[in-house]
């Protein structure tokens, strides 16, 4: 197994279940960017962190998962590099944007709501399959 995303993996992302879930969830975080008034909610932040939820938590997700339960040789290290991404989604790229624009920053609490999301996100996204196949086996389980 290859530690770095493969095609496979994009592919999965054009999954049309993926695609209507996040889209969904893009479409709460633009609402809240327009009807919320929180000094770093915005359009802008909400595309950012959410396109890169959408491309990166299943494998950060998935990567952790097997690192965990197959213990490769240097497992810690293949958890901080699935970390990496996490990481740049939901802090770096929010200090980024918003010391740019000139936003005001709630960083700790933006940290806290939105790492769980994206290992949520990445939880909900990393299934592969088509959702009669997912809905199938939770059906046997």
């Amino acid at each position: 197994m290859s530690l770095l995303p493969d095609r496979k993996y994009f592919l999965e992302l054009r999954r049309p279940w993926k695609i209507v879930s996040f889209a969904v969830g893009m479409l709460w975080l633009l609402y809240g960017a327009v009807c919320y008034e929180i000094s770093d909610w915005d359009i802008g932040i909400s595309l950012l962190m959410g396109g890169l939820t959408y491309l990166c938590a299943p494998w950060s997700v998935v990567t952790i998962h097997r690192a965990i339960r197959y213990r490769p040789h240097a497992w810690p290290v293949q958890i901080v590099i699935a970390i990496l991404p996490a990481m740049f989604a939901v802090d770096w790229v929010y200090w980024l944007y918003h010391s740019a624009v000139g936003n005001q920053m709630l960083r700790w609490e933006n940290f806290k709501v939105s790492m769980a999301l994206y290992f949520l996100c990445g939880i909900a996204w990393c299934y592969r399959g088509s959702l009669r196949e997912l809905l199938a086996e939770i059906k046997q389980h």
